[in-house]
């Protein structure tokens, strides 16, 4: 009924080029509406249930009562339909109260039975047929679950002891104070003196629901075009392991978007799992993976080679699915969280373990600021500057190396303090997780894997910011991968010499602070050797040192591809790129990694020509679009096709940050995996929510689910 015009004798829908407007909530002028419309079998309607299911099209209206232009036209408060194209039908059956019985097409050709005026008691009137009834009671059914999703409620409640002993009693005590409200469709079933909804129907339909809202985001992706897939950290799901897939792409609008597209099983073993996850992506979620711009993932160490095996299949597949970074995450940290080296993987554990202490418990930062003025007693600037950032998570910034190493005695003795618990100030599990912390940093194995980290991620950091920059430090940053990778092998190739500075600084820290300098017991046990047959400036060197920077050179070889950096370089289309570089030098080369997908390759460098005049003979005190959010903007780039379609392609990277207003859907997952209990932690509730914005399809909810369960209609 949302689809169709209530209109007697109206075949209007949503696919006609007339808007569909609903009832007016107000009583009376929802009694007018009814009464224009000639729908007696609507009287005793209520105005909230007419509102919710029913609606008039455009074409009954004056254009007097339309407010807007043809984009966005509204009614005016005091509208009222009064265009018909025939008059109504005043002898013979009358309407039924679904608005698209009349159809047979519009109704997918299911088959609509009607009583004859001797079983209606003469009077000629219709009733609501059994099937037509059904399908009301199950839109009303998604209408609840699509609300809860809206809300992140999960249909079972929030009985954490014993979730499955009542598994709807959410979903139904809804469905119950819904039918108290006068919930027609949903008062038929409670008739009958059934249950609304048992645990199995639940599951379908939160299956169909998911089915239905990832068949239209799909359906959006593959009609805008080109698109990049980003997974991020696995995220485990009633004992499962589940990999997130986001999908990046440019909307016919020109803007950049990013959806949650859902959790794919992450189980298999390797040989197989690849397969299979491309399988799923274009089999049964239907993404045209030829359309595939880019490819970004988090590779964690401990699924490292799974992950690499994935992102290796997609690019075999898929050529042009260039693997590429994530502008979520800094390139350090990306680098260090993917080294499989226990010293590294042992500071990036315990980075988490702050930022979760800290979180769980804020009042703790004021006692570490306290410790931090205690540390730096002449030096109120510099401290001030350590508490702002102390508060901040700053493990996760560029720098959070070179930040740990400042705060690294003030936090130690921080975390002994709270441990030591005085004055009973904190919980247990505080005083518990301080203590875990505590161990972690006394460790000499932390102490010289944070040394290296704070020297080696020097060499990057400038890179790393300059990438999630402006235009111009992306394009810069593009430009200077090659003398970032000359730096690490020159330090690589004069290990010796450097890991002894490391080293050196590592031992003067330790002995500051009377910890023990040794190889870890772990190597020893597995090698079963004793404490003194190992030097541990040799270990450190050859375990941590030497493999760290083998590791970066190799990760930013792979990452930074000649096809990814060309891409980026084309960022050098931006009009205050145009305006710095003055030369076009190069810049059709760059453009040749998207030539297959260029609308005309024939006219690129005449159109190029024009564009690079366009922009280079601009008067200085003019300003320049300095992003290509900017640039994909501007009203007349419309007339330079060529150079659209490569700003569209650059644009679906996941290596470029989106604007703040954008960026939303990622930080909203991170809530939810954050906030929601593990045992209310559902893949398909997870999906709804995030995509609230297209749950709305009620109509199309219904129809897959009779035709995926046609057994139960």
């Amino acid at each position: 009924m949302q689809g169709h015009c209530a209109v007697l004798n109206c075949n209007g829908s949503k696919s006609d080029p007339h808007p569909l407007y609903r009832f007016p909530l107000d009583e009376q002028r929802c009694k007018t509406w009814v009464e224009k419309c000639h729908r007696q079998d609507l009287g005793d309607t209520s105005a909230q249930e007419l509102f919710r299911y029913y609606r008039v099209c455009g074409k009954h209206f004056q254009t007097t009562s339309v407010d807007g232009d043809d984009d966005n036209k509204t009614l005016k408060d005091d509208a009222v339909p009064t265009i018909f194209e025939a008059p109504p039908q005043t002898g013979g059956t009358k309407r039924s109260t679904d608005p698209t019985a009349t159809d047979g097409a519009q109704n997918k050709g299911r088959k609509k039975m009607r009583k004859s005026p001797a079983e209606t008691g003469g009077e000629g009137e219709t009733t609501v047929p059994e099937e037509e009834k059904h399908e009301e009671h199950l839109k009303s059914l998604f209408e609840v679950l699509v609300l809860l999703a809206e809300q992140n409620i999960p249909p079972s409640g929030f009985s954490v002891h014993d979730p499955e002993s009542n598994r709807l009693n959410t979903f139904n005590a809804l469905l119950e104070y819904r039918m108290s409200c006068g919930g027609g469709a949903l008062n038929t079933a409670n008739d009958k003196d059934e249950e609304c909804c048992t645990s199995t129907q639940l599951d379908r339909l939160i299956e169909v629901c998911e089915k239905s809202v990832r068949r239209k985001l799909v359906e959006e992706v593959n009609e805008n075009g080109f698109f990049s897939l980003i997974t991020d950290d696995l995220v485990k799901i009633s004992g499962l392991w589940y990999l997130p897939v986001f999908l990046r792409y440019v909307t016919q609008a020109n803007v950049q978007c990013e959806r949650f597209a859902g959790f794919l099983p992450f189980e298999d073993e390797e040989a197989v799992l690849a397969e299979r996850l491309l399988s799923e992506l274009s089999n049964d979620w239907g993404l045209k993976m030829e359309q595939c711009r880019g490819q970004a993932h988090s590779f964690p160490s401990i699924h490292f080679r799974k992950m690499k095996l994935f992102a290796a299949k997609l690019l075999e597949k898929f050529p042009s699915a260039v693997l590429t970074v994530k502008s979520s995450r800094n390139i350090n940290m990306l680098l260090a969280s993917s080294a499989p080296l226990s010293g590294v993987q042992l500071v990036m554990g315990t980075f988490k373990k702050i930022e979760m202490f800290f979180s769980i418990c804020p009042s703790l930062h004021s006692e570490l600021d306290h410790v931090i003025s205690v540390f730096f007693p002449d030096k109120e600037e510099k401290a001030s500057e350590l508490k702002e950032i102390s508060r901040t998570a700053w493990t996760r910034r560029p720098d959070a190396f070179e930040v740990a190493m400042e705060i690294f005695e003030a936090l130690l003795l921080f975390m002994d303090s709270v441990h030591d618990n005085e004055d009973l100030k904190w919980s247990d599990q505080v005083t518990h997780n301080a203590l875990e912390i505590s161990k972690a940093l006394a460790d000499f194995e932390f102490i010289t894997s944070l040394v290296v980290l704070k020297n080696v991620m020097s060499l990057t950091r400038a890179f790393g910011k300059n990438l999630l920059g402006k235009s111009t430090d992306t394009f810069f940053a593009a430009n200077s991968l090659n003398a970032v990778i000359h730096s690490l092998r020159e330090v690589s190739d004069n290990i010796d010499v450097y890991h002894e500075f490391w080293i050196d600084e590592a031992v003067n820290i330790a002995a500051t602070l009377e910890i023990p300098v040794k190889v870890p017991r772990s190597f020893l046990r597995k090698h079963q050797l004793d404490a003194g047959s190992v030097r541990p400036e040799g270990y450190y060197k050859d375990h941590l040192s030497a493999p760290l920077l083998k590791h970066m050179i190799s990760e930013l070889t792979e990452l930074f591809s000649e096809d990814h950096l060309n891409a980026l370089r084309c960022l050098t289309l931006v009009p205050a790129v145009v305006e710095q570089q003055k030369t076009s030098e190069h810049v059709e080369d760059y453009m040749q990694v998207y030539k297959n997908d260029l609308p005309n390759i024939g006219s690129l460098s005449a159109e190029l020509h024009c564009w690079w005049v366009k922009w280079s003979k601009r008067g200085k005190v003019e300003t320049f679009p300095c992003s290509l959010d900017e640039t994909l903007q501007l009203a007349d780039v419309k007339f330079f096709p060529n150079m659209l379609a490569v700003l569209r392609l650059v644009g679906t990277l996941p290596t470029l940050a989106l604007e703040d207003s954008r960026d939303l859907v990622l930080k909203r997952f991170e809530v939810y995996v954050k906030n929601t209990p593990d045992a209310f932690k559902s893949k398909s509730l997870a999906f709804l929510t995030l995509n609230n914005d297209i749950c709305s399809d009620l109509d199309s909810m219904v129809e897959l689910y009779i035709n995926t369960y046609p057994s139960m209609s």
